[in-house]
């Protein structure tokens, strides 16, 4: 099969775990399949988040686009209005002055949504739209230039408050819900994109990431936000008959937010697993890193990443390739 196959196992660097020996889970899973698959090894440049990856990885270039309105697009919200704004919001408890960002939040994350829903009225004359996905995320659009620069997950932060009306909404659902609300940022408007590089085939984007879903339907790919990991991989072969495929495994940097360490483990075997039952017959597969996550700390880290391909393009092992032109020229050695 001659399209290319484009796995991200997001987060999947991590610091040493005492649970493991001092070794990390990238390290210690089995995964045959990778290294049988894709045995040229290289590494190159992480990022913070992996919007910023992302869109140099395909692009060449750093994006222009806020997190927030890329995701509105990988959530199948329009952002062509000029007049609209888009804000993520990630559930979080507002307690001793601080911003606590939750990574646990399934036992609440009904409630909160059923809380936001209520309180939606306080933001009616900003015309609001919201969507909803994991745990209890959101991405809120309204007609509203305001942009406030407001703390980022992963790392807990001292609170900032929110400005004007949804600053209200925030903290009227804060008050119903004992402290815990939906906290913005990554807030902005659309804006330009690059072209994509040279070489991507018809690509298809299989997610349960709005964030990857974004950088992809800014480029003008086909998405498709898909939940069950297990439920990605069937869809993911179907559409390799067509072009290309971007493949997105982001159970790895949400378990590693969890800080748990088996789990990440679990999940890269398991991904391994599917590869060979649905892959196998695959030629051109490019496995990335975009940032680490730590087991240990629940952070991003930002570090040297590395790259597994079936691609010889003449690179020595853990060789560093800069990010903007990496995909371009492993993409001038398909098979």
């Amino acid at each position: 099969m001659e399209n290319t196959l484009f796995v991200l196992l997001d987060g999947a660097e991590d610091h040493p775990h005492p649970d493991l020996d001092g070794r990390k889970p990238l390290d210690v899973a089995e995964m045959p399949f990778l290294e049988r698959k894709a045995p040229h090894r290289i590494r190159t440049t992480g990022r913070g988040y992996t919007h910023l990856f992302l869109n140099e990885f395909l692009t060449g270039h750093p994006p222009e686009i806020p997190r927030g309105a890329l995701e509105a697009l990988g959530l199948g919200m329009s952002m062509q209005d000029p007049r609209r704004t888009a804000y993520r919001l990630s559930p979080a408890e507002i307690r001793d002055g601080m911003i606590e960002w939750s990574y646990h939040s399934g036992t609440f994350c009904d409630r909160l949504m059923e809380v936001m829903d209520a309180n939606m009225g306080i933001l009616e004359p900003y015309n609001p739209e919201i969507r909803y996905f994991i745990g209890g995320r959101a991405v809120l659009t309204m007609e509203c230039d305001d942009v406030p620069d407001l703390p980022a997950p992963p790392v807990n932060a001292p609170f900032v408050e929110v400005p004007g009306i949804l600053g209200e909404f925030v903290m009227k659902v804060a008050e119903d819900m004992g402290g815990i609300t939906d906290y913005p940022w990554g807030c902005g408007k659309f804006g330009h994109q690059y072209d994509p590089v040279p070489g991507i085939n018809n690509l298809t984007a299989i997610s349960d990431s709005p964030t990857s879903l974004g950088i992809c339907a800014s480029l003008g790919y086909d998405i498709m936000l898909v939940d069950d990991l297990d439920d990605r991989f069937p869809l993911a072969r179907d559409a390799l008959e067509h072009g290309d495929v971007f493949l997105h495994v982001d159970e790895v940097d949400e378990y590693s937010h969890q800080k748990d360490p088996m789990k990440k483990k679990w999940v890269l075997e398991h991904a391994d697993e599917l590869m060979e039952e649905y892959f196998s017959d695959v030629d051109n597969i490019i496995y990335f890193v975009d940032h680490g996550t730590s087991c240990v700390t629940g952070e991003h880290i930002l570090m040297d990443v590395p790259l597994w391909t079936s691609m010889d393009a003449g690179f020595g092992r853990d060789e560093m390739v800069p990010l903007d032109t990496v995909l371009s020229t492993l993409l001038r050695y398909k098979r």
